[in-house]
């Protein structure tokens, strides 16, 4: 039988601002580059950091909860504008902390 997934946890947030900073510059860029620059793509940014901040300043650190929080909370989004929606924001954001925590992505490993 197949192992489950171990969780991930976050270190403790030592300046959430600065991290929801960090997660919309680092969320803003990445739409850019996946598709086409486009003004929803900075507004989709700043507001999936908001939910971000939000649940990291409520002392949420595990990587699973903060996904869920933001698949969640951007279904109230208006995706009309843009190509992308609040799966493809909330994956976009596991994957960007997991890269800044040098953690593989890859292959469930």
């Amino acid at each position: 039988m197949a192992e489950p997934i171990k969780a991930i946890t976050l270190p403790a947030a030592e300046n959430p601002q600065q991290e929801g900073e960090w997660l919309k510059a680092s969320l803003h860029k990445w739409l850019n580059q996946e598709f086409i620059p486009e003004q929803v793509n900075e507004d989709i940014a700043k507001r999936a950091a908001q939910i971000f901040v939000r649940h990291r300043m409520e002392g949420e650190n595990d990587l699973g909860s903060l996904v869920i929080a933001i698949v969640t909370e951007m279904q109230a989004f208006d995706f009309s504008q843009s190509f992308y929606g609040e799966f493809a924001i909330a994956n976009a954001v596991s994957d960007l902390l997991l890269d800044s925590l040098g953690i593989e992505r890859c292959c469930g490993q």
